[in-house]
Order: structure tokens, then C-alpha cells, then sequence
């Protein structure tokens, strides 16, 4: 039986189109050039920070990162950026009786704009704020702390096989492999992708069945 529903964050709930078009604006490229070299890095296996990287070498991320909401332009998330069915999905599995917790690799900034949203979820929390990210044991070791339920209960949803998949598994949770967003689409249909996920959804509604089975 399934007691508590955990949600990876960019990509899952919220589009990175935002994300990455400031960072785009802010080293002065064009967005297109960024989200490319995103794609590059994702294929490639390696940290999607590399893309900034690849644009300047030798940058800081987080000293960029500090400057960033220093001069006003640094991290946003509105209604706009979450997927059109999250509120469904989470409200519906709540109504279920299931403990919905978002839990991804964000930042404390983050975490604080994913409260103000007031999601359908009994816990919003970041790895910044944690201390420890994926794909960390330790990571998910917290997140079963925090579901309150045996790991076998435990479901965690997310897009990235590294991050979320593996990891998730190793601990003992079971999880729902998302088709959404670049990593997602790229590792679909991968054998061991497919061998390790308990499910493979194409959307969060798809949750509501898997719980009525």
C-alpha cells in the first residue's frame, strides 16, 4: 500500500524555461544557444551547470548565482511555471489520503517561492535547505524520514534516472519514472531506465490510477 507520494521539482512541477532563459539573459547569449548546450550536457551525462560553464569558463556558479539576486534578477517561480497538472495531481492524491511531500535538488531561495505557491502538499523542502542533495544517499535517506512511511510505501516521482531513479531504488523507494523534460524524453525508453522504475508516467494524473490499482 502506498502512504506517501514524494515530488523531484524541476521538470516535474515546474518548467525550466525560466530558469534557464535568465541565466541565457544574464551572460548575454541567446536563450536558444543556452537551452542547446543544456541538451549537449544533459546527453552527455554531465551536470547541466556545465552549460554555463561551457559558455564562460572558469565561472563561479554560485558567486554568479549571489550576483544575480544582488542586482534584482535572481530566482522566480509563479503560477506559470508549474505544470498544468500538478495542482490537480497533488490535490487529487491528497483527497486519497496519501502525504504528498516536494522534495528536489533547489535552492533555499527556491523552497521559500515553492511555499508562497501554497501547493496541495504536506511538506515543501529543498536539498539547500537539508544540506545534502541528490543523488545522496543521505538525500533520500531524509526523504523517508520526512514520509513517515516504510520505504516499500514510498513513491518518489521524478524525470532525472542519476538523480531520482537510481538513487530512490538504492534506499528502497519506489518510483515513478517522468517523460518530461530533457532528461526525461532522453532516458524513456532506456532498458535500464525501464528495468529499474516501478512505473513510467507521461503525467502526474496518472499518479491517481496507480494508487486506485
Amino acid at each position: 500500500m502506498i502512504e506517501t507520494i514524494v515530488f523531484d521539482v524541476g521538470e516535474t512541477l515546474t518548467r525550466d524555461d525560466r530558469y534557464w532563459g535568465s541565466w541565457a539573459d544574464w551572460l548575454h547569449v541567446p536563450r536558444h544557444t543556452l537551452a542547446a548546450l543544456v541538451g549537449a550536457v544533459t546527453a552527455q551525462g554531465r551536470d547541466n551547470a556545465d552549460a554555463l560553464r561551457l559558455l564562460r569558463p572558469g565561472i563561479d556558479v554560485h558567486a554568479e548565482y549571489a550576483a544575480r539576486e544582488a542586482a534584482g534578477q535572481g530566482e522566480q517561480l509563479t503560477e506559470e511555471d508549474l505544470y498544468d497538472d500538478v495542482r490537480p495531481a497533488l490535490g487529487g492524491l491528497r483527497k486519497l489520503g496519501i502525504r504528498v511531500i516536494v522534495a528536489g535538488n533547489q535552492t533555499v531561495r527556491a523552497g521559500e517561492l515553492l511555499r508562497a505557491l501554497k501547493l496541495p502538499a504536506d511538506l515543501v523542502v529543498t536539498s539547500a535547505e537539508w544540506g545534502v542533495a541528490k543523488p545522496s544517499t543521505a538525500f533520500f535517506e531524509r526523504v523517508l524520514e520526512v514520509a513517515d512511511a516504510a520505504p516499500h510505501e514510498t513513491v518518489y516521482v521524478g524525470d532525472h534516472p542519476a538523480n531520482d531513479v537510481y538513487p530512490a531504488k538504492a534506499v528502497g523507494v519506489r518510483v515513478a519514472h517522468l517523460r518530461r523534460g530533457p532528461w526525461g524524453y532522453l532516458w524513456a525508453d532506456d532498458p535500464q531506465v525501464a528495468a529499474a522504475a516501478d512505473w513510467r508516467i507521461d503525467g502526474l494524473t496518472q499518479l491517481t490510477s496507480i494508487i486506485a490499482d
